[in-house]
């Protein structure tokens, strides 16, 4: 990778300009790298034909010192995959429909200068990104990153029918619609899974979710011990049973782990309540399944067609990160 010649460091940014108001971010971006001393920045704006990948490539080659994205979950997902392993820092400028990376981590949501600073800065911090490797019915396999959620099935399904109109409209919101669409036609399907190196499991669901991060929008706490810097991958098998199947999968995602555990006297009601079928964690480094039919596959909220198989692993590590200085990490 060429470095710059230059005495002075320089940024990237990548945005989708979709999603950004592209002649002020870019004024502040040249304003805030002057005030610090680094060189006149160099922007990316991503194209349908480039998510943002190939440019940010372009950037690291330029020999940049730390990249910004700004977009949705899509663009964040895109730089992430092409930044991984490189050891050049990234900085997250929360835009877009959910930026669920970005609230995973507590940066500021609403202070974009705010993190044009901790780009600028010197406080860096490493955390674990996702790799689904999917095959398809045709036997074609191709691997993506993705920093927050991938998942097979139902949860794919709702985001194949959800309106692009209405998500740009009302942001996550919108996913209501796709899972009103996707419900009435749910049905569970046999997947084949494998975590590490144990034996084979058979069972009908109707999502497998494998996360990097814990939390979903408006806070609901899908896995609250997923971290992004364990080194492991949490996983959600979602089968529910009977005609109330859905409402224990409801009481257990938003009730028990976003409500009762934050308090004492919640956990004490959930230990003694004991186990709910309905979603069943795993945590693994790599797990495997494979469904019987092409069945859907989303990535990080992004619809990603259908496959017969897919298996995710953790890169430990392999993201650095720029975040503002002194940006609590302990719990991440």
């Amino acid at each position: 990778m060429r470095k710059s010649t230059s005495r002075h460091r320089q940024a990237a940014l990548v945005y989708n300009p979709i999603k950004v108001d592209e002649k002020h971010l870019r004024g502040v971006m040249r304003d805030l790298s002057k005030e610090a001393g680094w060189d006149h920045p160099a922007f990316y704006p991503t194209t349908v034909a480039d998510a943002g990948q190939s440019i940010t490539r372009e950037a690291l080659e330029r020999g940049v010192d730390v990249v910004l994205v700004a977009g949705g979950d899509g663009t964040v997902r895109a730089v992430a995959e092409a930044m991984a392993g490189t050891g050049v820092p990234l900085a997250i400028l929360p835009s877009g429909t959910g930026n669920l990376l970005a609230r995973n981590l507590g940066l500021p949501l609403l202070d974009p200068k705010a993190m044009i600073r901790a780009a600028l800065g010197e406080f860096r911090h490493p955390i674990d990104i996702g790799w689904a490797e999917l095959t398809r019915a045709n036997g074609e396999t191709g691997e993506h990153a993705f920093v927050v959620l991938a998942g097979i099935g139902l949860d794919a399904d709702m985001i194949a029918n959800t309106r692009p109109d209405l998500k740009k409209s009302v942001g996550w919101v919108a996913y209501v619609d796709g899972a009103a669409r996707s419900l009435p036609n749910a049905k569970p399907f046999r997947v084949v899974y494998q975590l590490d190196d144990s034996r084979l499991h058979s069972t009908k669901v109707h999502s497998v979710l494998f996360a990097n991060c814990g939390t979903l929008p408006a806070g609901i706490s899908l896995i609250p011990s997923a971290s992004v810097t364990d080194g492991e991958l949490d996983i959600a098998i979602i089968q529910p049973t009977g005609p109330l199947g859905w409402l224990g999968v409801w009481r257990k995602i938003w009730w028990d782990n976003s409500v009762l555990r934050r308090f004492r006297a919640g956990r004490l009601v959930l230990q003694r309540r004991g186990k709910d079928a309905s979603v069943r964690y795993l945590r693994g480094l790599t797990i495997e399944a494979a469904a019987v039919d092409p069945t859907p596959i989303e990535l990080d909220g992004d619809a990603f067609g259908i496959a017969v198989r897919i298996r995710c692993r953790v890169d430990p590590g392999a993201l650095l990160l720029a975040l503002p200085e002194g940006h609590p990490v302990d719990s991440l």
